[in-house]
C-alpha cells in the first residue's frame, strides 16, 4: 500500500535561509527572526512556496547551530520563540509554508541531557549517548577505536567523570545520541519533532538522515591514510543496520498525525540507487525525498584531499544529474534539485566560471539548467542574485568554519613550513569551504551590503556593491530577474519541468549540455546550454528535428544557430 501523493512539496520551490548571514534587524551584526520577517513579501514576489530555516535553536555554536542545546528554544541572538510564532503565521499568512532543520543525530554537550550523561556510568541518561571504555595499549589510554570525526581528529571524546570516551562524528563539541536506546527516541520525537508540529510548521529538512544506526561492534576502521592514526569509517556508521526501522518508527508514531508533512532527507555517502530508492520510495513511509551528494562530489570532494581537487569534467556533471533526475522513472520515488546550500561553495564558481565577464549570463545558465530540471526546486540565500564564492585574496583569517578551520590547522600540523602544499590548501578553502555560502547576503549597496547596520558577523563579500537585491530588483535584465521568470515558466509549464521525464542528449560532450523534457500527455522542452567559453553548434535531436521549435526562453539576444559563449535556452515543441 502506498501513502497519499502530496503535491504542495513536490511542486514548491524551496529556499534556504542561513539565519546568521540573512539579514539583520537589530543591528548586532548577526542575522535574526524578525530580519526574516522583513523579507518575505521580496521572498513571495521572487516565486517561492516553501522557506527552510536552518538552526535557529538554542544552541553554543560551535558548529552554527548544529549543536543544539534545547531543541525547544531559539538562540537568543536570533529572536525568541515569539518570534518564531509570529514567522509561522506570517508565512502562513502569504501562502508559503515553512520547514526546519532536523538535527538528531546528536546534540550539543550543553544539551541538559548530555549534562546529565556524562556525570556517571548509572543516572537516568547514562545510555543517551553513545559512552565506550578506553583501549589501554603499553599502559597508555586511547580511543575505543580509530574512527575518524568528519571533522578531523578522533571521533572519540574522554570523560574524567565516567572513565570512559563517548562518540562524535562531527565536533567534540557534537556527541552522537544512542538511538539504539528506545526512550531516547521517544524524548527526541516529543521535543526536536512534535514540539515544532504542534507550532504549526510544514515539515523538515533532516540533517545527517543516515547516520543514527552504527555498528554497535564499534570495529577499527581500514588504514588507508597511514600518516593518520584515524581513519574514516563510513562504512561502520553510514546506512546502518537499523535506519529504516527509525525513519518508519518516526512516520508511524509521529508524522502520520500531521498530514502531509515535507520530509527531505541530507543523505550523504550514498551511491546506489536501490539504496535512495529504499528511503524515498512512497511505499515505503520513510522520507518523502533526499539530497544526493554526487552533484557536490564533483571534482573528487570526499575522495581526495581538499588540495588535490581538480576540475569536473561536464560529462560527470551530467552523470550526477542523470542519477538524481532517474529517481522517479518507473518508480514511486521523488527527487529534489539543488546546486547549493549552507555547506557547499557558490554554484557560479563551482560548476560554471567566475570571470567576471561572464557573470550575469552564467547564473542564468544555471538558472534555466535547475528550473527546468524534475523534482523539488531549492534555492540558497543570495544563488538568486549570483553570489559568488569569497574573493582569491581573503587570507585564512577570514574564515569563520569549524571544520576549515580544523582543515587548516591540521594541514599546518602535517606540513609545517611547506608553503606550496599550504597554498593549495587555502586555494581549495577558496573553492569549497563551508565559508562561500555563509558570507552576508547582499541586500543593497550600502554599508555592510544592507545586511545589518552594525558590524558583521563574517567579512562581506568584496562584490556587494555591484551584486546585491536593490541593483537587480527592478532591472530587467537581471540575474534576479531572470530567476522570477523562470521559476514562473516552471510552475506555468509544471508537467514538463517540475514532473516530466529527463532524457539526456549527447552525453560525451564536454561543453554543451543538452536534454529533453517530456511530460506524461507528451508535451517536449529542449533544453540546451554553452557550459564554454567559445561559441558552439546547437544539436537537435532525431526525435524533434522535424518539429516546429518555438524559444521559450533564454539568457542572450542571440538567435543564432549556434551557441554564444555561456548561453542557455529552452525550446518547447509547438
Amino acid at each position: 500500500m502506498t501513502i497519499s501523493k502530496p503535491v504542495w512539496w513536490k511542486d514548491g520551490t524551496c529556499y534556504q535561509i542561513w539565519p546568521a548571514s540573512y539579514k539583520d534587524s537589530n543591528g548586532d551584526g548577526l542575522g535574526d527572526i524578525r530580519g526574516i520577517i522583513s523579507t518575505l513579501d521580496y521572498l513571495k514576489d521572487l516565486g517561492i512556496d516553501i522557506i527552510w530555516l536552518s538552526p535557529m535553536f538554542d544552541s553554543p555554536q560551535a558548529d552554527m547551530g548544529y549543536d543544539i542545546s534545547n531543541y525547544e528554544d531559539v538562540y537568543p541572538p536570533y529572536g525568541t520563540l515569539a518570534d518564531m510564532e509570529v514567522l509561522i503565521r506570517e508565512v502562513h499568512a502569504r501562502g508559503m509554508r515553512l520547514i526546519l532543520d532536523l538535527v538528531v543525530n546528536h546534540t550539543s554537550n550543553e544539551h541538559a541531557w548530555f549534562k546529565e550523561s556524562k556525570k556517571s556510568k548509572d543516572n537516568d541518561k547514562a545510555d543517551w549517548y553513545i559512552w565506550r571504555a578506553p583501549r589501554i595499549v603499553d599502559g597508555k589510554r586511547l580511543p575505543p577505536n580509530n574512527w575518524r570525526s568528519i571533522f578531523g581528529g578522533s571521533a572519540w571524546e574522554y570523560v574524567p567523570e565516567r572513565d570512559e570516551y563517548y562518540l562524535h562524528l562531527f565536533c567534540v563539541e557534537q556527541p552522537d545520541l544512542n538511538w539504539e536506546n528506545q526512550t531516547t527516541r521517544l524524548a527526541i520525537y516529543d521535543s526536536a519533532i512534535e514540539f515544532w508540529l504542534k507550532k504549526g510548521i510544514d515539515g523538515f529538512r533532516v540533517d545527517t538522515v543516515n547516520l543514527y544506526s552504527k555498528d554497535t561492534e564499534f570495529p577499527d576502521a581500514e588504514v588507508v591514510d597511514a600518516v593518520s592514526p584515524y581513519q574514516s569509517a563510513t562504512k561502520y556508521y553510514v546506512n546502518g543496520p537499523r535506519m529504516h526501522e527509525w525513519l518508519k518508527e518516526i512516520r508511524r508514531e509521529v508524522l502520520g498525525k500531521y498530514g502531509d508533512v515535507m520530509i527531505v532527507g541530507e543523505l550523504p555517502d550514498t551511491k546506489s540507487r536501490d539504496e535512495i530508492l529504499r528511503y524515498v520510495s512512497a511505499q515505503e513511509q520513510e522520507l518523502g525525498m533526499v539530497f544526493d551528494f554526487d552533484i557536490f562530489m564533483l571534482g573528487g570532494w570526499g575522495s581526495v584531499e581538499k588540495h588535490e581537487l581538480y576540475q569536473h569534467a561536464l560529462t560527470d556533471m551530467k552523470k550526477a544529474i542523470m542519477k538524481t533526475q532517474g529517481l522517479v522513472i518507473g518508480t514511486d520515488a521523488w527527487t529534489t534539485v539543488v546546486a547549493e546550500n549552507h555547506d557547499q561553495g557558490r554554484s557560479i564558481s563551482r560548476f560554471a566560471t567566475d570571470d567576471p565577464k561572464y557573470h550575469d549570463k552564467a547564473g542564468k545558465l544555471l538558472a534555466i539548467l535547475l528550473a527546468t530540471l524534475t523534482g523539488t526546486l531549492f534555492i540558497y540565500q543570495g544563488q538568486e542574485i549570483g553570489m559568488v564564492n569569497v574573493p582569491t585574496s581573503w587570507g585564512v583569517e577570514e574564515y569563520q568554519d569549524v571544520s576549515s578551520l580544523n582543515y587548516w590547522k591540521e594541514m599546518n600540523a602535517r606540513y609545517p613550513g611547506d608553503e606550496e602544499i599550504l597554498k593549495k590548501a587555502l586555494w581549495a578553502l577558496q573553492k569549497i569551504s563551508r565559508d562561500n555560502a555563509r558570507t552576508p547576503m547582499q541586500w543593497d549597496g550600502s554599508a555592510n551590503a544592507g545586511f545589518t547596520t552594525g558590524k558583521p558577523w563574517m567579512r562581506v563579500h568584496d562584490n556587494y556593491p555591484e551584486i546585491n537585491v536593490e541593483a537587480q530588483r527592478h532591472d530587467g535584465n537581471s540575474i534576479l530577474t531572470f530567476w522570477k521568470h523562470m521559476l514562473e515558466l516552471r510552475k506555468t509549464h509544471s508537467e514538463v519541468f517540475i514532473h516530466g521525464i529527463f532524457k539526456v542528449c549527447e552525453f560525451e560532450n564536454l561543453k554543451t549540455f543538452t536534454f529533453i523534457k517530456e511530460s506524461a500527455s507528451g508535451d517536449h522542452a529542449l533544453v540546451v546550454l554553452n557550459f564554454s567559453d567559445e561559441e558552439q553548434d546547437i544539436y537537435i535531436p532525431a526525435s524533434l528535428k522535424d518539429e516546429n521549435l518555438e524559444l521559450l526562453i533564454g539568457n542572450s539576444d542571440n538567435r543564432g544557430k549556434s551557441l554564444s559563449a555561456w548561453e542557455g535556452r529552452v525550446y518547447m515543441r509547438k
